[in-house]
């Protein structure tokens, strides 16, 4: 009896592990824009990872910041270094749900994502309009939105306040496969 009990429970445990359905982006896309009178601040980090359970409809996202690629390798440098304090504070993190979603439909959905995002040491709610394309399970996510320097703690000098603008706007991309554990 001990042994049927044992056996059922691992089946049932079986099936509801695998009932939870799971995609993965290992190589999404994050970038950012900051318009200024001097000179225009752009960089592009393809490092980034998220996964999505498609039945919870949560989702969370991991970025190394000193992934970033500039232009310049100097502002690269005071990116990390000055303001982001990437070896102090090294990945940006969300973790959200996206509301109201529906896995199963085919197509194009425009959904709002709400969650916490963490970049600099500082937690943020935020809610994130966010293009969701679903072809026979595969997803792709596809957003911007926008995000203020001051909210994360990020120190500008004041000489240097005009050439960082107050606002960054932020693009972002991924492309989900099933994950396998």
């Amino acid at each position: 009896m001990n042994k049927s009990f044992l056996a059922l429970l691992l089946i049932l445990g079986f099936a509801i592990t695998q009932s939870s359905e799971k995609v993965i982006a290992r190589q999404g896309q994050v970038s950012f824009f900051s318009y200024t009178s001097v000179e225009n601040i752009k960089a592009e980090n393809n490092q980034v990872s998220s996964i999505i359970d498609l039945q919870e409809g949560t989702i969370a996202v991991d970025m190394l910041m000193n992934a970033f690629i500039f232009e310049k390798a100097l502002m690269r440098e005071h990116f990390n270094e000055s303001y982001i304090e990437s070896d102090i504070y090294p990945k940006a993190t969300f973790e959200g749900k996206i509301l109201n979603f529906e896995a199963n439909i085919q197509g194009t959905q425009i959904k709002i994502i709400k969650g916490v995002f963490k970049m600099h040491g500082v937690s943020k709610d935020i809610e994130i309009k966010t293009k969701i394309e679903n072809n026979n399970g595969n997803y792709i996510l596809s957003g911007v939105f926008e995000t203020f320097v001051e909210d994360y703690n990020i120190n500008i000098p004041p000489l240097l306040a005009g050439n960082i603008a107050k606002s960054i706007e932020v693009n972002f991309k991924f492309e989900y496969l099933p994950y396998e554990n």
